[in-house]
């Protein structure tokens, strides 16, 4: 028998019993479709922790003030960097720019409204370290920041929510019932690693520790942000910020860092691990559907031996060999796999998109993956459904078979 003849016999025998091969091709349907879905819901997680921690960048080192822990007690809260540890800081080979940063809440009022939002001091540099792009005005220099001048530069979230002009450069707000005068608004964002960039207030760091919060320690900050040159060795950058940080504070020996360096970087690639071995747990939680499909389609198979006991038996009798037989039953096991795969990839390729890019608003990667997955499925599940019911047909009397009623 030729290909074709193959194919036309299998698809006559499968069509003949339409309910049960619709609920067997059914099974790997739903098998499939899980997969995908899983795949696509794994590689969007994977996807926007990803998008999160480039928006700052792999080269970019966040240093948090306080010792993570210290004789068993949290010190996280210690404000123990300076606006001087920056300053040099910035003289390190690696580092192309740096900035201290002072995080805060504040209510902002412009005219009769009142938002409460994120509040961050900083220098000019802040604009290299974290991508921040300006829409309308600029951004202030070192200038205000040695003079402490009552300039801000806001986020598009916050100036909608304020009811300021499309271009509010040069309107006044007030902040802790100090008036200041924004000249600048950054390009919307959306949300980073380090939080919302559309909902924040910046102002130069000496304003915020000397008109808005009146601090005691001026030159103290919770935290100082920095980017490397992109040819930069990390490990060792932060090797030589360790260094002189411990240096600066007279740490001994013994005593603990009195500060905590993240590396985007490597906070990055442990994230994107996390995410592998979650996507892998669901692909094998989706796995389980398929081999129910398969049990589904050897049970088929098994029953369609049965009942045509009689006809293998003619085969046999006027010259069909055993591995005609058992091509002949794999040929109708891959068949239904492959329908079925099929099925369950358009399926859960346009479930995927359509929710995930229509109603969530994700950007939905679609990879060959499930595609490949589909074809390795259709060939590897009809081989492993119908070796069994084929060996058994095979295996058949010729003679027993046609006294079989």
């Amino acid at each position: 028998m030729s290909i074709n003849d193959i194919l036309k016999e299998s698809w006559l025998s499968i069509s003949g019993n339409k309910i049960r091969s619709f609920l067997t091709v059914l099974g790997i349907i739903i098998g499939v479709m899980a997969v995908v879905i899983m795949v696509a819901v794994g590689e969007t997680v994977q996807h926007q922790i990803t998008d999160q921690f480039s928006s700052l960048g792999t080269n970019t080192i966040m240093i948090r003030a306080g010792a993570a822990q210290s004789a068993g007690v949290r010190t996280g809260n210690r404000q123990t960097l300076t606006i001087d540890d920056a300053q040099f800081i910035a003289k390190l080979p690696d580092v192309m720019a740096v900035s201290p940063v002072q995080p805060g809440s504040v209510q902002v009022i412009y005219g009769n409204k009142n938002w409460g939002t994120s509040m961050m001091g900083v220098y000019p540099d802040y604009t290299t370290v974290q991508n921040v792009e300006i829409e309308y005005g600029t951004f202030f220099d070192m200038s205000a920041v040695r003079n402490a001048s009552t300039y801000a530069v806001i986020g598009p979230e916050t100036a909608e929510e304020l009811g300021l002009p499309e271009n509010p450069v040069g309107e006044v707000i007030r902040i802790q019932n100090t008036p200041v005068t924004i000249i600048g608004v950054t390009k919307a964002k959306g949300d980073s690693a380090m939080g919302s960039q559309d909902d924040m207030v910046i102002v130069p760091i000496t304003t915020l520790k000397k008109r808005l919060q009146g601090s005691r320690f001026p030159n103290s900050v919770n935290m100082i942000a920095l980017k490397l040159y992109p040819e930069s060795d990390n490990a060792l950058a932060i090797e030589q910020i360790t260094t002189l940080l411990r240096q600066r504070h007279r740490l001994k020996d013994d005593v603990v860092d009195d500060f905590q360096i993240m590396d985007m970087k490597q906070i990055m690639e442990t994230m994107n691990t996390v995410t592998g071995y979650m996507k892998l747990l669901l692909i094998a939680i989706a796995a389980v559907s398929l081999l129910v499909g398969a049990i589904g389609i050897m049970n088929m198979m098994l029953v369609s031996v049965a009942e045509r006991t009689r006809e293998i038996g003619i085969r046999k009798a006027i010259g069909a060999r055993e591995r005609h037989i058992i091509i002949q039953f794999l040929a109708e096991s891959i068949m239904i796999s492959f329908l079925g795969s099929m099925i369950g990839l358009i399926i859960g390729v346009g479930l995927s998109q359509g929710v995930g890019r229509g109603i969530l608003g994700y950007n939905v990667p679609f990879s060959i993956w499930p595609v490949v997955l589909s074809v390795s499925v259709a060939v590897v599940v009809g081989l492993a459904s119908g070796v069994m019911p084929a060996m058994k047909a095979a295996k058949l009397n010729p003679i027993d078979s046609l006294r079989y009623e």
